[in-house]
């Protein structure tokens, strides 16, 4: 390419796993090193709210209760749904717009129960279906950093969910069916390192939110993390588990931890949604945390790596020869400089683009994304200037992208279905 870009797929994987996890025992000047993290004028921070300030922060609670450009944690952010749009709350300590008059029973209702302080159930927008599996210890502690901070006075607008979602009486139906209350219980055949990952990757993180495939209804098909498009999100967040998408059965403990602290490493970077996510809250968390969520992680692909079958596809007609050479001569043009003659990359800094399992899963979603938008790893302390890739969704048309992709999907021993300028126009549509 022209520019000091790279396309931002990984080496082996492009890693959109949406992870926010909660952590113990980071330095609190670590964690409170944002100045969105502030409390009260006057106030003594407590244990209890440090702990807080860790797992609000590692939680990335920010994410979704800051409206762009919004002041932090006071709501109004638009989570658009097949079902409607979504606005989140205030959190706040104000007592009239957001949760100062709340008591820690109303906000463990709300974590655990999924239920309002007036007893209302709430939409499973707010992931409660995993959050059900944090501990009291850790509600409470959230609860006190929240009731910590300056109040924001901000009143936001209601919902806009579609009929005959809107009728709130149908949650007792959908909970029914995909909701189990319960704090996580520790796998006694496990040690504690193990369940300490699972807890975060089950409970604060809640991973599966993303991970997952999902019915008609919204409702996860399993907790599995399998896969699945992200809800509302042109992104398609890969199985944890199959070692043809994102398993980790085959990498070392470290290369993951490595991945989830600086968004980058010898076999992948992080991007697309999972890149915020590490810039915002994962690189926060502590060395035990990480690598906790890591064996757990490492376990869960090996124990899945045999699920996934392998796709046999055809002999490339001649037909398809032709495509590709199209694609050939775009990828020349805009790519080859970064990505090499052979889709090599350069380790650390332009991925590799053959034998990357991201090029050629069975969705090519993240591809073409990756394609229109461009972007960058995530800002960390152990990348602190990533490189990155401009879009070319104003430079190429649809067909021209469909080329490239197949191409890439196609060329030094990948092996992938075509992509079409529907499937561009497709991921284009949010």
């Amino acid at each position: 390419m022209k520019y000091p870009i790279s396309i931002l797929i990984t080496n082996r994987i492009i890693v959109t796993f949406l992870l926010g996890c909660a952590l113990w025992g980071l330095p609190a000047a670590e964690i409170m090193a944002s100045d969105s993290f502030q409390e009260k004028p006057g106030d003594s921070t407590t244990g209890q709210q440090k702990l807080g300030a860790y797992l609000t922060r590692a939680g990335n609670c920010q994410g979704c209760h800051t409206a762009p450009g919004g002041q932090p944690l006071a709501g109004g952010r638009r989570l658009s749904t097949s079902f409607g749009i979504f606005v989140t709350p205030n959190i706040t300590s104000d007592s009239e717009t957001g949760i100062g008059d709340w008591s820690e029973e109303d906000f463990w209702q709300a974590l655990h129960q999924g239920k309002s302080r007036d007893g209302r159930l709430l939409y499973p927008a707010f992931p409660y279906t995993e959050y059900t599996k944090v501990t009291r210890r850790d509600a409470n502690a959230i609860f006190a950093y929240l009731q910590s901070l300056p109040e924001v006075s901000q009143t936001n607008p209601p919902h806009e969910i579609n009929f005959p979602y809107n009728l709130r009486p149908l949650l007792y139906i959908w909970r029914a069916l995909y909701f189990k209350e319960g704090v996580y219980a520790p796998d006694q055949s496990k040690n504690e390192e193990w369940n300490r990952g699972a807890y975060l990757v089950q409970g604060l993180g809640h991973c599966n939110a993303c991970h997952t495939s999902r019915g008609f209804l919204g409702g996860s098909d399993n907790d599995a993390l399998t896969g699945g498009q992200i809800m509302g999100m042109n992104w398609y967040a890969p199985s944890l588990t199959s070692r043809l998408e994102a398993g980790s059965g085959d990498w070392t403990v470290k290369e993951i931890a490595e991945l989830l602290a600086t968004g980058i490493s010898n076999r992948a970077v992080a991007s697309g949604p999972m890149a915020t996510i590490i810039r915002q809250s994962l690189q926060y968390l502590s060395a035990e945390d990480m690598r906790a969520m890591a064996v757990y992680l490492k376990a869960i692909a090996e124990n899945g790596a045999g699920d996934a079958p392998e796709i046999v596809f055809p002999e490339i007609s001649e037909n398809m020869q032709k495509y590709l050479s199209q694609g050939q001569q775009l990828y020349e043009k805009y790519c080859q400089e970064c990505h090499g003659t052979s889709g090599e990359g350069a380790p650390g800094i332009y991925p590799s683009l053959a034998g990357n399992r991201s090029v050629v899963m069975a969705s090519p979603l993240n591809t073409i994304r990756s394609i229109l938008e461009g972007g960058y790893p995530a800002t960390t302390a152990g990348n602190p200037r990533p490189y990155g890739m401009p879009p070319f969704q104003e430079i190429l048309h649809d067909e021209e992208i469909a080329l490239v992709a197949t191409f890439i999907r196609n060329t030094w021993g990948n092996r992938g279905s075509p992509v079409t300028p529907i499937d561009v126009e497709r991921s284009r549509s949010r």
